[in-house]
């Protein structure tokens, strides 16, 4: 009976131990709320004005146009959810400008997940009757691949051919790699992206005749000067960021305008920053695999850009193109943080919620694109198909030998976030690990303690 109890009593403090990992990346806490109004709950006020304002609308706006209607209650519905989300959805790893925001940029991705749900049980004359109410103007859409020729006469390089190719889109590429270093941190996993990228394009080209470059234009005007110019901006802010000292105080306590004003602006900053450990020699081959499914997963997303556009016929400068980038590129930051607790952090045994949204949303758009675009799949090259998951696999698992390598012979001797990389405070009698907020670790992080009249401020504070 004893030994049973016992049992028990641990099994209960493994639970809340794993509950308190999965909280601090799917529900992070605001530390040293300074201007309470913004974090306090006003639920009531909130359902007073949503019942005023649909009041309101409902008996005052005109309703005899049936497509306005259908357009304006869409909007509404969005508008409306998202204040649901703010009410009811958690958190995320993020606290900064505000848990509001990220709550918010949840609940739109549960929507777009469910749209993709909706898409995939129409047929293609309804979807393209749906794309065409949102745009008119899709029904002159043509494919880039109809009227554009790629990879033509690869041995004339000139200076004009050359400075022709750094348009608006090669700057999007660089500056996309730039917030891409931002969320991995790290070079090798960088690098391996990009190689690799530049290997899916050969293997799938056979299917998207816009893959096809020249030689010149893959090498050295995509991996070299937009990707790796793109990683090096991106890992030089990482660096820059892990060496600061973070130490936030009350906006309360600046007197003076222009120092309220930049306090106010570096609440759009991390509230801290972590050192990103994804692979050490003591790491199990579960990491491992674990890495080898978050470069599939990437890539996949990376794929399923080209296909819809090339499937659903909408050209790259169209809203429905850099909106799905751009949106893509949000929920891809609490992502990247979920996924690497979960896959570095032995306390962690679930996923966030962003991440397993992420990933369905990954999934269904393929399946969108494989029901629907049955004439080009049909085409597909088993052969290649498997060779690229082989060559990602292969270069994936030279990358993870070189970190290791490296690390063992020049990096520091870190601790992993599972060894409290990303402790806040240990709890000393079960040695357990809390991570921080917003990006998180923070083992340098000092805090605003009250009655401290020595600190020094240092975030945009007056002494």
């Amino acid at each position: 009976m004893a030994a049973s109890s016992y049992r028990s009593r641990t099994l209960s403090k493994d639970d809340g131990r794993y509950r308190t990992h999965f909280r601090m990346i799917n529900e992070q806490q605001v530390e040293d709320i300074t201007i309470e109004f913004f974090y306090k709950p006003h639920t009531i006020t909130l359902l007073t004005c949503t019942v005023l304002s649909l009041m309101y609308f409902a008996f005052t706006r005109y309703d005899g146009n049936p497509d306005s209607n259908l357009r304006v209650g869409l909007i509404v519905i969005v508008f409306f959810f998202s204040v649901i989300s703010v009410l009811a959805f958690p958190n995320g790893p993020f606290t900064r400008p505000h848990p509001a925001i990220w709550r918010i940029v949840f609940g739109l991705s549960v929507l777009y997940f469910l749209f993709l749900v909706f898409i995939i049980f129409l047929n293609w004359e309804q979807v393209k009757g749906l794309m065409y109410w949102l745009d008119p103007n899709l029904r002159y859409a043509k494919r880039e691949a109809d009227i554009m020729e790629y990879a033509v006469n690869c041995h004339v390089i000139t200076w004009e051919r050359i400075l022709s190719h750094f348009d608006i889109f090669a700057f999007s590429h660089f500056w996309g790699w730039g917030m891409k270093a931002l969320l991995i941190r790290s070079y090798g996993l960088c690098w391996t992206i990009s190689i690799t990228w530049e290997l899916t394009e050969l293997f799938f080209m056979h299917l998207l005749p816009n893959f096809a470059e020249c030689w010149w234009d893959q090498v050295i005007l995509d991996i070299l000067l937009c990707n790796g110019g793109g990683i090096w901006l991106g890992m030089t802010v990482c660096r820059f960021l892990e060496m600061r000292t973070y130490h936030w105080a009350s906006i309360k306590d600046i007197h003076t305008t222009t120092g309220k004003i930049k306090r106010a602006v570096l609440q759009f900053t991390p509230a801290s920053w972590t050192y990103v450990h994804w692979f050490d020699p003591k790491s199990s081959f579960q990491r491992v695999t674990g890495v080898y499914l978050f470069m599939i997963i990437w890539q996949l997303t990376e794929l399923n850009t080209f296909f819809l556009k090339h499937i659903f016929v909408f050209p790259a400068c169209h809203a429905l193109s850099w909106g799905r980038i751009l949106f893509i590129g949000v929920i891809t930051a609490p992502t990247v943080r979920q996924y690497y607790a979960y896959l570095t952090d032995t306390q962690c045994k679930r996923v966030g919620t962003q991440c397993w949204v992420f990933g369905a949303i990954a999934f269904l758009e393929a399946l969108a694109c494989v029901k629907f675009g049955q004439d080009l799949f049909s085409k597909t090259q088993i052969l290649y198909v498997i060779l690229w998951l082989l060559c990602v696999a292969f270069i994936t698992f030279l990358c993870l030998y070189g970190m290791v390598w490296y690390a063992e012979t020049y990096g520091p001797r870190e601790k992993s976030l599972s060894e409290c990389e990303d402790s806040v405070y240990t709890e000393t009698g079960d040695n357990v690990c809390l991570k921080g907020s917003d990006s998180a670790a923070r083992p340098t992080t000092r805090r605003r303690g009250k009655g401290s009249g020595n600190n020094k401020p240092v975030n945009g504070v007056e002494k």
